[in-house]
């Protein structure tokens, strides 16, 4: 008979929410943490080029406002720096590059009004929700009950100002319009503050990176925990009750008077519960489907693009490609260029080819940025579609009338089971400030649920 290892707390998922949560937990309690894959960091992954430069090929920009995010890479002994954000920004316009400086491209002065007035509604409209209730809005149901592509198809005179628009919604949701509720899109804007900050560079979300990585904070956060962290152990049955959980993984069973649950939704759905879920909790786990993201990084001799006065950063809402970062470290002497296949694209180019693929993407760079970019040094790009215990990045989305419906069970626990993750965070959800505010909020919950046993 398999023996059962007691604990206080079981934290499920090594991420940086289930991390964040173990490390606030550790001092006065006794935890585990268990992780189905071989690595922690989960949807924080770094990459190791042949010179020895390493590149995030998951989350890795932290900007003004996450402050917990900041906090914690000091007090990793981590340090940041700047994306570069210096020369024109390109628009590939009817197989034209164009260049253009600021968030939305150089466009005809109609277009360009078309959609500033766009983003100027969709961020009016978000700044009126409580993200905590985003479902209690007066017009709430009437968010709910369209998707972000009815809403722009509405506001947008022309098809260039509807493409353009489009760019930004899988920019930010790696998902197509029709796919995502109008309300969810508006609730994941108030979030990160605004749709606005969540596209920008400088003083936006993309602002600043990390020296060692994201996936190198997530590393030094597991080393806090010692031998409590266990790789390779994915959890199969979690039996619960209101004053205890009994999890079981092939290599044994662990008990515990309250667990955190730190996975994706469509994740936490997978796992068998007895007795079985909530069925509002497993009907809106089973409506919360990841977006589609292929993170795409070439590598070159130098960042020769800024030869030219360009910052890397380009717009194609026609390529496989439709947006790039130069997403090179500083210090280093090598250049990056970083772009992102999403949405449909993502999900026809997963599990093709990687040559065919990589070919596709270099040639989306060199219609941006010539020839020289069909000859990096070094490559590599990360299917999240296809990472068996993700299968999907940025983070969970809702279709219309989800949050209407199902919306206000998002963050309640399951009996002595917590939610945390970055999809309960209520502060830049999809993004790990979101994980490290949806941790501290679980923490919370289960200091004062063991208090009260």
């Amino acid at each position: 008979m398999t023996t059962a290892h007691t604990h206080d707390v079981i934290i499920i998922g090594a991420g940086l929410s289930g991390l964040r949560a173990a490390d606030l937990l550790k001092d006065r309690h006794d935890v585990v943490l268990l992780e189905a894959r071989d690595r922690v960091g989960g949807r924080a992954l770094a990459h190791s080029f042949a010179n020895g430069d390493t590149a995030d090929l998951g989350g890795q920009w932290v900007g003004p406002g996450q402050d917990r995010l900041y906090a914690l890479i000091a007090a990793l002994g981590m340090t940041t720096y700047p994306l570069w954000d210096t020369g024109d920004r390109l628009i590939l316009n009817r197989d034209k590059p164009g260049r253009y400086t600021g968030t939305i491209p150089k466009l005809a002065p109609h277009v360009l009004v078309n959609v500033h007035l766009m983003m100027t509604r969709f961020d009016a409209m978000a700044a009126e929700l409580d993200p905590a209730r985003p479902w209690a809005h007066p017009k709430a149901r009437e968010w709910d009950h369209q998707t972000v592509g009815q809403w722009m198809e509405k506001q947008a005179f022309t098809r260039q100002a509807f493409n353009i628009f489009a760019v930004g919604i899988g920019a930010v949701f790696t998902a197509e319009p029709h796919e995502v509720s109008l309300l969810h899109a508006l609730f994941y804007a108030r979030a990160g503050t605004s749709l606005d900050n969540l596209l920008a560079t400088t003083g936006g979300a993309q602002q600043d990176r990390v020296h060692g990585d994201m996936a190198g904070v997530a590393q030094r956060l597991a080393e806090r925990m010692g031998d409590r962290v266990k790789l390779s152990h994915p959890v199969e049955t979690i039996a619960w009750s209101d004053t205890g959980v009994t999890v079981m993984t092939a290599q044994g069973q662990f008990r515990a008077r309250r667990a955190i649950m730190a996975l994706p939704p469509n994740q936490a759905v997978r796992l068998r519960y007895d007795p079985v879920l909530p069925s509002r909790r497993a009907a809106l786990w089973q409506r919360m489907p990841p977006g589609a993201c292929i993170k795409c990084i070439a590598q070159y001799e130098t960042p020769f693009w800024r030869e030219d006065g360009l910052a890397g950063q380009a717009v194609g809402p026609d390529l496989e490609v439709r947006v790039t970062f130069d997403n090179s470290e500083a210090g280093k002497r090598a250049g990056l260029l970083l772009g992102f296949i999403e949405g449909d694209h993502a999900r026809q180019w997963s599990g093709r080819d990687p040559a065919e693929r990589k070919a596709a993407v270099l040639g989306a760079f060199a219609r941006f940025f010539g020839e020289k970019a069909l000859d990096p040094i070094d490559y590599v790009d990360q299917d999240w579609i296809a990472e068996e215990y993700t299968r999907g990045c940025y983070a969970a989305l809702m279709g219309p009338g989800v949050w209407t419906s199902l919306g206000m069970d998002l963050r309640q626990p399951i009996g002595a089971i917590h939610v945390a993750g970055t999809e309960t965070a209520t502060q830049y959800y999809g993004y790990f400030e979101g994980a490290l505010q949806a941790a501290e909020r679980a923490v919370l919950e289960v200091e004062a649920a063991l208090a009260a046993d």
